[in-house]
């Protein structure tokens, strides 16, 4: 049902028509939820690693390895959200409701079945994994003491993350934000009472920092779950709509698996860009990781607003107003190419100081700080890659993508990271500059892709 703009400008942001009314007011409203939802889990994890952190550095390593398969895990799994985001914004788009909660339902079906799958992988495969890493066997210990506990709950996990990510992609980002948030303080508060064994509860070690994630996550789960079910959000799903769909399944799959593949080979990238910087010895490495501590906190503002771009584009698209779904998205361009212009000021100005935070270690300040001014390179175009990526992700057209992404890391990016550090005297500073080189030349493909204007005519 359409609203007036006046009736539309009463409605509460949960229930507001994106496609109706001010474009910059409608991406304020979508966006501002998710840099505090987003933020929100940075931070835990953040503060899950201070405590681990209280049990020597046995438990950082192993801890800190089991993270990165785990990571690499998540990032298939966001891949297939790709696809369910892209659907349920078209079809509530479309005002096609009852269309988007049969997706919502089939989406965590296969939230169920992937995870169930990932979690027999992690819990099978997982230390064969990490032995790759050629660790010492105390390390091992650890991390597989953490990883076995993450992937017992890796259903919840999956299916917490997949509902959040329905709930958004129907328009309503206020919700989640309070069950994300729930969730953490649940996370941050139990973590030092099992890890270290505080009050009541059992000194259970780097398995407890593990638990405490999987508890908040099957809390988030439950709350997401009935808010669904109980229609106190857009969408309202019944049994009925877990009737097993094959056909549209296979949609959110085939829309999900190149932003998965695109996903695993930027995890992959990473992971050979680490191993280019450790040749040249533990302070490159600790400021490589710092820089990418920093860096998460820079990306935020651009993870959130191209969300919420991305769900503009979906809605507006869906609504068959592909001229609104553009113009929404160079709104958010704008804004977020202003944010980005401030921050690299600050860091240009400041990068000796950011780094402090992090160490007193003045050669690691030192290193850090020309590694962060670098950074700043790309930095300052990063609202195209951001924005434009997520945009032509919402739309479902998401080969483009993958195409984009394989060729800034695998032509671009780790080539030149190989000859600039081997074969010049920028040595290790030559990593960095050939990342930033990665992330300029994919913003100037994203600009020119986003202007062919084919995201506009893609079928889900």
């Amino acid at each position: 049902m359409a609203y007036t703009e006046e009736e539309n400008e009463k409605k509460s942001p949960a229930n507001r028509d994106w496609t109706q009314g001010s474009i910059f007011q409608n991406l304020l409203l979508l966006s501002w939820p998710m840099v505090l939802l987003e933020s929100m889990f940075v931070i835990s994890q953040v503060i899950d690693m201070i405590w681990v952190g209280r049990l020597g550095p046995d438990a950082i390593a192993g801890v800190g390895i089991a993270n990165i398969i785990i990571m690499l895990v998540m990032s298939m799994d966001f891949g297939l959200i790709v696809g369910v985001r892209a659907m349920v914004a078209r079809f509530v788009g479309a005002r096609d409701i009852p269309g988007a909660n049969h997706i919502a339902a089939q989406a965590i079906i296969l939230g169920v079945v992937w995870g169930g799958m990932m979690m027999t992988v992690g819990l099978f495969a997982g230390e064969s994994i990490m032995r790759l890493f050629g660790l010492e066997e105390v390390v091992i210990t650890e991390g597989m003491a953490y990883m076995r506990v993450m992937f017992i709950g890796w259903i919840a996990l999956d299916v917490n993350v997949m509902t959040l990510y329905i709930i958004q992609s129907a328009g309503d980002t206020i919700r989640p934000m309070w069950i994300e948030g729930f969730a953490r303080i649940i996370h941050v508060t139990l973590c030092p009472l099992f890890v270290l064994g505080l009050w009541i509860f059992p000194e259970i070690g780097v398995k407890g920092a593990a638990l405490s994630n999987v508890i908040a996550q099957t809390v988030g789960m439950v709350v997401a779950l009935w808010l669904l079910f109980s229609g106190r959000t857009r969408l309202q799903i019944s049994l009925k709509d877990f009737r097993p769909d094959p056909g549209i399944i296979w949609r959110i799959i085939k829309i999900g698996v190149p932003a998965l593949v695109m996903n695993i080979q930027r995890s992959l990238g990473n992971f050979i860009l680490t191993y280019f910087v450790a040749p040249f010895g533990t302070l490159p490495v600790a400021a490589h990781s710092l820089v990418s501590r920093v860096q998460l906190f820079i990306f935020l503002p651009g993870m959130a607003l191209g969300m919420g771009a991305g769900v503009l584009v979906g809605q507006n698209l869906g609504a068959g107003q592909p001229e609104r779904a553009e113009k929404s998205v160079w709104f958010a361009v704008a804004l977020l190419q202003g944010l980005m212009i401030v921050a690299c000021l600050i860091l240009l100005v400041w990068a000796e100081g950011i780094i402090g935070v992090f160490t007193q270690d003045p050669e690691l300040i030192e290193i850090g700080a020309v590694f962060t001014r670098i950074a700043t390179a790309g930095f300052v175009v990063v609202a195209f890659v951001s924005v434009l990526q997520n945009a032509i992700a919402g739309a479902g057209d998401t080969v483009p993508n993958m195409l984009i992404s394989l060729g800034a890391i695998w032509v671009i990016v780790i080539p030149l990271a190989y000859v600039l550090s081997n074969n010049t005297s920028l040595e290790v500073y030559g990593i960095r500059w050939a990342i930033a080189a990665g992330t300029v030349s994919s913003a100037i493909v994203y600009s020119i892709y986003f202007k062919l204007g084919r995201w506009k005519h893609k079928k889900v």
